[in-house]
């Protein structure tokens, strides 16, 4: 791969973690707990959108919520592993 190819790699200050998920739904809640523990713990930035009010989202993921983002790409869906996303964000 050409050294203009490459991507600089971020350090986990510079990750953003989307959890895409929705109202009254268990898994989401599991999921919000590892997301916001993990990125406490490395620093990384999260947010959560609401897929009922996000046309895109919904037909993107609607049978895989919840749904984990790391800038901007599909990490992993239904259930989130701690060790994975730690990993996933360089740390």
């Amino acid at each position: 791969m050409s050294p203009l190819l490459r991507r600089t790699k971020k350090k986990p200050a510079e990750r953003v973690v989307t959890l895409v998920s929705k109202p009254g739904c268990h898994l989401c809640d599991d999921a919000r707990a590892v997301v916001a523990a993990v990125c406490a713990e490395t620093g990384a930035s999260w947010e959560e959108k609401d897929i009922t009010v996000d046309e895109e989202l919904h037909r993107a993921y609607w049978e895989q919520i919840p749904v984990v983002l790391v800038d901007g790409e599909q990490h992993t869906f239904w259930r989130v592993d701690a060790d994975r996303l730690r990993k996933e964000l360089g740390t």
